[in-house]
């Protein structure tokens, strides 16, 4: 007798037959399954929401008034013929890999991960599992991310040396995940960190469910550079050159993502510095991952799909790319409601 696959590919997105319920999905759907709050994987319109608590709050701060439940990391839920799990991802804070059991077979869905502890989000779980979902974003050998340490002495080496020019560092990075990351590994002894508003309002929802972050300040009307002189400021990239950022004067621009890796993107960017660091996980960190789950058949989302299952293909696995709409890390995005890079 043919059964229905656990997890199969739909024009909706991920859907789960035996549960009747969709993972991330990209058009509107009954219930909905979020691995993590930004908006290519949670978007607006779902009849209802199941998400780990500590992604809930982004969620309902960006999509508003949302039919929503929370679920701790590691609890069985049962929907309908389907047993369903969320694990840690390491992505963001919240987010989340989701596993599904029917009749033995198990499969997870990782959304997007990183194996690093970013001292921020719960660490990423392997789980096991006979077919395993990944992404790809930087599915190929040249993406290799030095310790976080390490970018960390970097971006504090920077905020010095502009301080001492007389220059307002200014650095891009996403409200969601990168820019708290970001501003937990600078030295606040430095000077003020000051926040675009984007980025303290995702800080206000984080604080109020208990994650410990830096002393920042929201870059209002008021502040400047002769109010705040030596400052770093977080913003999204698209406030990057525009109108608001020139009241700060005399300054540089940073950009923090795995794309700075790759030659030419810092020029591309027009930012006067690059600093490779991401939310996802680089080659040897997708392969592990890969690994770990010891499952045989893999299937490869958004990203380098072609070369990353090529090369699991090589090395034995039955892998597949599979299209979807995750948008991963986008260097080109100017909305900051995307992707964390």
């Amino acid at each position: 007798m043919q059964h229905d696959p656990v997890l199969t590919f739909t024009p909706e997105g991920i859907y789960c037959p035996a549960g009747d319920f969709y993972i991330d999905p990209w058009r509107r759907v009954d219930r909905a399954l979020i691995t993590h709050g930004h908006s290519d994987h949670a978007r607006w319109g779902m009849g209802s929401y199941l998400a780990t608590h500590d992604a809930l709050p982004v969620m309902r701060h960006r999509l508003g008034d949302i039919t929503a439940e929370g679920i701790a990391y590691g609890e069985q839920r049962i929907i309908g013929g389907a047993t369903v799990s969320f694990h840690p991802a390491g992505h963001v804070p919240g987010s989340a890999q989701i596993r599904v059991e029917v009749g033995g077979e198990v499969w997870v869905a990782s959304g997007d991960y990183k194996i690093i502890d970013d001292g921020l989000s719960t660490p990423f779980e392997p789980v096991r599992c006979h077919h395993f979902i990944t992404e790809s974003t930087f599915g190929l050998p040249v993406f290799n991310w030095a310790a976080q340490t390490e970018v960390a002495a970097q971006l504090n080496d920077w905020w010095r040396s502009c301080a001492a020019a007389g220059k307002t560092a200014l650095l891009g990075a996403y409200s969601l995940g990168k820019a708290q990351r970001l501003m937990s590994m600078l030295d606040p002894d430095q000077g003020p960190i000051l926040c675009h508003t984007a980025v303290e309002n995702t800080n206000a929802v984080m604080r109020a469910q208990g994650i410990i972050l830096p002393e920042t300040r929201l870059a209002n009307k008021e502040v400047t550079a002769k109010t705040h002189p030596g400052a770093i400021v977080i913003a999204p990239p698209s406030a990057l050159g525009s109108a608001w950022s020139k009241k700060f004067g005399p300054q540089e621009s940073g950009f923090a993502s795995g794309w700075m890796a790759m030659r030419g993107v810092r020029r591309r960017r027009a930012s006067d510095r690059g600093f490779v660091i991401s939310d996802h996980a680089d080659w040897q960190g997708l392969l592990w991952a890969v690994k770990q789950t010891e499952a045989e058949n893999i299937y490869v989302t958004h990203g380098y799909t072609d070369t990353f299952t090529r090369y699991l293909n090589e090395q034995g696995y039955n892998a597949q790319v599979v299209p979807t709409q995750f948008e991963g890390e986008n260097l080109d995005a100017a909305d900051d409601n995307g992707e964390a890079t």
